[in-house]
């Protein structure tokens, strides 16, 4: 069938789109830049500090291949509006939060509603544009405002945290959700899906899988202060394994999956996949040291602080939209994403070599800007792929896995660059003066550049998959505009 007449509000709708998106991405820096008066405040340790992060990107990534088939399966434009709302209240519980349990628990509802509407809103994306061009545009646009949220969150989290209150990183959101919620009741076009042609969700793939990844993550974040041959660490390491194992085994037998093997076994997704995973790893745990560093070590302000990581942010925007955005279309994808790896590797690599009486001129900035345009190379592509050539009644699975991996990414990225941080600073204290200031700084920033130098390996790992797995060239109709069916269907 000829493909229908392009929805003339579909620019509009792009807008309501990538502002969901900026709310998800702005949610993360900004609550980076409030953690430290916010531990302060609820008299969070520096063990569980992480959480605070870890709670929201877990629900999240463990919950995206839930939340992506419920969209397939009840329609994207309602699970989108329901996730702004759910977003929202929790939200305005976690503003409110009188204890660190209690921001732990608001932090993970917001993960709980994002995982909702994260895959809803690129299944929508995916579906609303399938011309080639027009689809290369809107994944530049919607990548370019989604790392924008990155530079508001930074400076709102600076300017709410110093001129008001941490607790107003999280009840900004609320606005935000609302304006959304009714710009997508006028603009989305509906996806309903008859209760006659539903099918049952995999509520045991979603069991096993959330079961296990919060196992490996709880485990990770426990080692800090148990240590790795702790039991307890072993046996959740183990348990998560395990319990990821036979979610692989389930999802094969089932008829409905949560997760369709045959949409994350092809090379080009799945290649893409573990490259933004891992790729950030190491990104989060840069943003919760330099966050730390920048505030406790030099003592930046919490505005002055977000106004250091904008140029990472710049960075990222002129790479994704400038270069990702232009060439994907035109080059094969493993191009971007390769030499993006090897960039961000290069800006880790700089930044390991911090030291307590290190600038941000010379030590922060020049690793900023090569971590992001860096990973606005290899997150462009990668998003592209994770729904191309894939199914329209698969799309909201498909954009869960990449998401997924990114959230995953997220939560055991910080809770083990954290974990070996902490581990690293306890063991340089060893036979020092522990009361001393400058010897506790000098031991916090070994720990930083010790997990910062782990993260180096994983970039370097990522590259290799990337090369190996990813083999995506453009079709002729993707790099001219022509032959629009056959570019959105086009795997390699």
């Amino acid at each position: 069938m000829a493909d229908p007449v392009p929805d003339p509000r579909r620019w509009r709708a792009l807008a309501v789109i990538a502002i969901a998106q900026l709310m998800i991405v702005l949610d993360i820096t900004i609550v980076n830049i409030a953690l430290p008066s916010a531990q302060h405040d609820l008299g969070i340790s520096n063990g569980n500090r992480q959480w605070v992060i870890t709670a929201y990107t877990l629900a999240f990534g463990g919950l995206l291949l839930l939340g992506g088939r419920i969209g397939d399966l009840y329609g994207r434009k309602r699970t989108f509006m329901i996730g702004l709302l759910g977003f929202a209240f929790a939200s305005a519980l976690g503003g409110a939060s009188q204890s660190g349990v209690m921001l732990f628990a608001s932090r993970a509802l917001q993960g709980t509603f994002g995982a909702l509407l994260a895959p809803a809103a690129l299944g929508l994306l995916s579906t609303t544009f399938r011309e080639p061009k027009e689809r290369a545009t809107a994944f530049g646009i919607f990548g370019g405002i989604a790392a924008g949220g990155s530079a508001i969150g930074f400076i709102a989290g600076g300017l709410l945290t110093e001129y008001l209150n941490w607790r107003w990183c999280l009840f900004v959101n609320v606005p935000i959700a609302l304006v959304t919620a009714v710009g997508a009741f006028r603009l989305l076009e509906r996806d309903h899906i008859g209760k006659g042609t539903r099918i049952s969700l995999d509520l045991p793939g979603a069991l096993l899988g959330c079961g296990g990844l919060l196992a490996i993550v709880y485990g990770t974040s426990e080692a800090e202060s148990r240590g790795w041959n702790d039991w307890l660490v072993l046996l959740c390491l183990a348990l998560g394994g395990a319990l990821l194992a036979v979610f692989v085994a389930a999802e094969r037998r089932t008829d409905h999956p949560l997760m369709p093997l045959h949409v994350v076994a092809n090379r080009n997704r799945g290649g893409a996949a573990l490259a933004v995973g891992l790729s950030v790893i190491g990104l989060f745990g840069l943003f919760l040291f330099l966050t730390y560093y920048l505030q406790v070590i030099k003592g930046f302000s919490p505005l002055k602080t977000g106004l250091a990581f904008l140029p990472m942010t710049a960075a990222i925007i002129t790479s994704s939209t400038g270069f990702a955005a232009r060439l994907m279309n035109r080059v094969p994808a493993r191009n971007l994403i390769v030499p993006g790896l090897l960039l961000a590797t290069a800006g880790m690599a700089w930044i390991s070599q911090l030291k307590v009486g290190s600038t941000y001129p010379t030590s922060v900035l020049p690793s900023e800007l090569l971590l992001g345009f860096g990973m606005g190379l290899v997150f462009m592509p990668s998003m592209s792929l994770a729904t191309l050539g894939v199914a329209p009644r698969e799309t909201g699975a498909a954009s869960a896995i990449m998401n997924t991996a990114q959230q995953v990414g997220g939560s055991i990225g910080t809770a083990l660059l954290n974990t070996i941080a902490a581990s690293a600073t306890t063991a340089y204290l060893v036979g020092k003066d522990a009361a001393s200031r400058a010897v506790q700084n000098t031991a916090n920033v070994h720990g930083y550049t010790v997990a910062i130098t782990v993260a180096i390996g994983i970039l370097l790992f990522a590259s290799v998959l990337a090369f190996v797995m990813v083999d995506h060239r453009p079709s002729p109709g993707e790099a001219s505009g022509e032959d629009a069916e056959a570019a959105v269907r086009a795997t390699a």
